[in-house]
C-alpha cells in the first residue's frame, strides 16, 4: 500500500511538539535559515517548523529507510524547504557543514513507527521475530545477541541498558533455552523474563520485559554510543546564535545530553584564576533549567510524553579546536584532510 501524507500524521503524535518549536523559532527566523532534524521519524516536528516558521527549511535525518518514505510523502507539500537523508545521526558532519545551520533537533529513543508495525520486533506486547533493528537493512538483530552472547555480557547489557536488577537471572534463562532451540521470537523471551522474574516484582511497574527489550535495543543500534557521538558533533554544525533541543525518554540517554550540554555551558579553566582564557570561556548558554517535562494535560494525551526529559542550548561563541569532537574519519582512523 503506497505511502500517504494523512498515513504518517495519524501514526505519531509528537511529543511536547510545540515547547520544541518555540525553543527553535529564535533561532530559525532569517531567511534561508536551516534545521537538522536528526530523528525524523514520521516527519511531525518537522512538519510544524516548516508551518510556523515559514523562514526555515529542514533537513531530516533518519536511518530508518520507511522513515524517510513516509516522513518524505508527508512533507512533500513544502517543495525544497525539506530534504530527506538517510544516515545514522552521528553522521550529521557528512550531511551539513560545521557551524552552518540554526537548529538541531532530537526526539531520541524508538518511534511510534517501529513500535506498531510487530514484524520489527520492538514490542514487548506482540509476537514478533527479534530484530529491532533501526534499519532493518544492517547490521546484527536482537535474535543474534541472545544467541551469541556469552551469560556474563548478556547481564551487562540487561544491567547497564535496561537498568534491569534481574539481569543476571535473565541471562541465564537466555543461554539454557538457545541451548535447546536459538532464539527468533519476541513472545518467547516476553515468558522467559516474567518467569525470571519473582511473582511480587512483577505486580507492579507493567510488563516485567520492558527493561530487557530496551536493552536490546540499545545494544543492537549502539544507541548510546551514537549519542554520545552525536551531541557534540550536533553543537559543533550550530552557526553562533544557533539552538538544540534534545528530547530524551530514559535517564541513560538524558545522562549523556546533561553531561555534553553542560560541559559547553561550564567555564572548563582551573578555578581560582584571575583571568579566564578565551578558550575557556562557555561556547553554549543553557535555555532550560534542568529537564523539563510533559504536563499533565499532554501526558492524558499522549502516553508517550510521559518519560520524556527536553534539555535546550544555545551556541554563543564558536567551540574551541581542543573541545570540538574528532571528525568520523578520525574515528575510523583515516585523516581528516
Amino acid at each position: 500500500m503506497p505511502t500517504t501524507p494523512d498515513d504518517a500524521a495519524a501514526r505519531h503524535v509528537p511529543v511536547l511538539l510545540q515547547r520544541c518549536v518555540d525553543l527553535l523559532a529564535p533561532a530559525l527566523v532569517e531567511p534561508g535559515s536551516v534545521l537538522v532534524d536528526c530523528t525524523l521519524g514520521m516527519g511531525g516536528h518537522s512538519e510544524a517548523v516548516l508551518d510556523q516558521i515559514p523562514t526555515a527549511s529542514v533537513v531530516g535525518i533518519d536511518r530508518d529507510p520507511e522513515a524517510i518514505e513516509r516522513a518524505g510523502a508527508r512533507l512533500a507539500r513544502f517543495g525544497p524547504r525539506f530534504r530527506a537523508v538517510h544516515a545514522v545521526y552521528d553522521e550529521i558532519a557528512d550531511v551539513v557543514e560545521p557551524g552552518s545551520v540554526q537548529g538541531v533537533l532530537m526526539d531520541l529513543g524508538v518511534s511510534s513507527l517501529q513500535i506498531d508495525e510487530g514484524e520489527r520486533g520492538f514490542s514487548y506486547a506482540q509476537d514478533a521475530p527479534l530484530d529491532m533493528r533501526m534499519d532493518p537493512s544492517v547490521g546484527r538483530t536482537a535474535a543474534d545477541v541472545l544467541n551469541t552472547y556469552d551469560e556474563r555480557a548478556l547481564a551487562r547489557v540487561l544491567r547497564e541498558y535496561g537498568e534491569e536488577r534481574f539481569a543476571s537471572r535473565i541471562a541465564r534463562g537466555v543461554v539454557r533455552h538457545r541451548a535447546e532451540r536459538p532464539w527468533d521470537r519476541s513472545a518467547d523471551l516476553v515468558d522467559l523474563v516474567r518467569a525470571s522474574i519473582p511473582a511480587a516484582t512483577r505486580r507492579t511497574g507493567g510488563n516485567p520485559a520492558k527493561r530487557t527489550f530496551q536493552a536490546l535495543r540499545i545494544e543492537v543500534n549502539q544507541e548510546l554510543e551514537v549519542l554520545a557521538r552525536a551531541v557534540p558533533a550536533a553543537v559543533d554544525a550550530l552557526a553562533v546564535g544557533g539552538r538544540i533541543v534534545v528530547e530524551s525518554y530514559h535517564s541513560l540517554e538524558d545522562r549523556i545530553v546533561k553531561r555534553e550540554l553542560a560541559a559547553g555551558a561550564t567555564v572548563s579553566a582551573p578555578p581560582g584564576l584571575p583571568v579566564v582564557p578565551a578558550d575557556d570561556e562557555p561556547y553554549l548558554r543553557l535555555l532550560t533549567r534542568g529537564a523539563e517535562e510533559a504536563d499533565d494535560a499532554e501526558r492524558e494525551r499522549n502516553p508517550r510524553s510521559g518519560s520524556v526529559r527536553l534539555r535546550a542550548a544555545e551556541r554563543v561563541r564558536a567551540t574551541p579546536d581542543r573541545r570540538r569532537p574528532r571528525r568520523r574519519q578520525e574515528r575510523h582512523g583515516e585523516s581528516a584532510t
